[in-house]
């Protein structure tokens, strides 16, 4: 790492002081001061870091995010970070390229079909086909180089994002001569219709976020919206690298705080908040990247939510009687889920205020968010294609920190048992 200049270091120590005195506005100009230096200040448990401002973007913290992806304008595959302002798409000429292509494949197939409304257009179409594919050729389908999908794909990303379907060879062909037929009206289950995005919280382990997301991409069709707290080891840039090699499947955010169990001031449930909210489909799967695809475990998730099924997850835990000690579930209703792996009703989870804010360590955040949501919560089972790998994130905290907020969120887990 480059060496910090003393005068940005100076910068930093006022800003702390700023912070400490709650002087907000002064704080926030010196962090901007400090970015103009080409560096990026974060707080830590022993005052704060200095890191070289990386090659995306980067929000100061996690309430300068916007309420909402649609306020932002975010476009799917953006990464918020391949140098793009907030709100733009790293590749969009290549989806300019593509639209234009169908357009033009739609065009000449009208003109076929009626040359007299369009005399000596079919040559100069050729001529303008040919010189805008060679100008931009198509993207190869995400997640075909792990499962061996093929590569002839075109047509507007957006359809494919809002109907979250991976392309394969017996979809992406010309159906250009084949005879248009009505489809007969048949009824399918609701998870069919739904739109569904897999949400990670990036806290470090990049090899660990690598190999998640990429058995996310090739095992589902989910997108996947991830939030990297401070670039950790490394993460951040790694998930970015994820991001520019699958743009209409990853989205990112990076923010500067690192988290609180890492000594940062992101709390979980705030983070966990923020994801939610950033969110836009009708599913919203909370997953953590220790948890490793070894099939389609989203699918099954998903279809469980039926009638009034709001929450379906990998382990569902019931209450003792006194409430002090939670038991692993059989497949079926639970009273809460643990947040390793959930897919929950994206609406009745903002109805029912989100994720428990105050909770700043994942441990019990997961029970307190669950008692929240109304209907039934169901758990599938250790049956789902997944695994988890080492949970650092409770292995490799500070055991006196870990048990300290984890007391702290029980305290209000117990309020929410005993409340009618």
């Amino acid at each position: 790492m480059s060496e910090v200049p003393p005068d940005v270091t100076n910068l930093a120590e006022r800003w702390t002081r700023a912070r400490a005195g709650h002087d907000h506005a002064t704080a926030d100009a010196l962090r901007d001061e400090i970015r103009a230096e080409g560096w990026l200040v974060q707080d830590t448990a022993v005052g704060f870091e200095l890191i070289p401002v990386p090659p995306f973007e980067v929000w100061p913290t996690l309430r300068s995010l916007p309420e909402d992806a649609s306020a932002a304008g975010r476009r799917e595959g953006s990464g918020a970070g391949s140098g793009a302002r907030p709100g733009t798409s790293a590749d969009t000429g290549t989806e300019d390229a593509a639209r234009r292509a169908e357009s033009a494949d739609a065009r000449q197939v009208a003109e076929a079909a009626d040359p007299g409304r369009h005399p000596g257009r079919l040559e100069t179409l050729d001529a303008e086909r040919i010189a805008e594919t060679e100008a931009a050729p198509r993207p190869r389908p995400e997640g075909s180089e792990l499962v061996g999908r093929s590569d002839d794909l075109h047509g507007h990303p957006e359809r494919m994002v809002s109907s979250q379907l991976l392309w394969d060879a017996s979809l992406s062909v010309s159906r250009l001569d084949e005879t248009i037929v009505a489809p007969a009206e048949v009824e399918e289950p609701r998870a069919a219709h739904s739109t569904v995005t897999v949400a990670l919280l990036v806290d470090g382990r990049p090899e660990e976020l690598r190999e998640c997301v990429r058995a996310l991409v090739a095992r589902t069709e989910a997108r996947i919206l991830a939030l990297d707290l401070g670039n950790l080891d490394g993460a951040g840039a790694v998930l970015q690298e994820l991001v520019q090699e699958f743009p209409h499947r990853v989205t990112a955010w990076h923010v500067a705080e690192l988290p609180h169990w890492r000594g940062g001031s992101a709390g979980w449930g705030e983070s966990r908040d923020r994801l939610l909210r950033l969110d836009t489909s009708d599913v919203h799967v909370v997953m953590d990247t220790s948890m490793i695809l070894a099939g389609d475990a989203i699918t099954p998730l998903v279809k469980a939510l039926d009638d009034d099924v709001t929450a379906a997850g990998w382990k569902g835990v019931n209450p003792r009687e006194d409430g002090q000690e939670w038991l692993e579930a059989e497949p079926g209703e639970v009273r809460a889920l643990l947040g390793h792996l959930i897919a929950v009703r994206r609406d009745a989870a903002l109805a029912a205020g989100g994720f428990p804010t105050e909770a700043r360590y994942y441990r019990n955040a997961d029970l307190e968010f669950s008692l929240g949501l109304p209907g039934t919560l169901v758990g599938l089972g250790k049956d789902l294609p997944v695994h988890q790998e080492r949970h650092r994130g409770q292995d490799d905290v500070d055991p006196e920190y870990r048990d300290r907020e984890s007391r702290r969120t029980y305290d209000r887990v117990l309020s929410l048992l005993r409340s009618p």
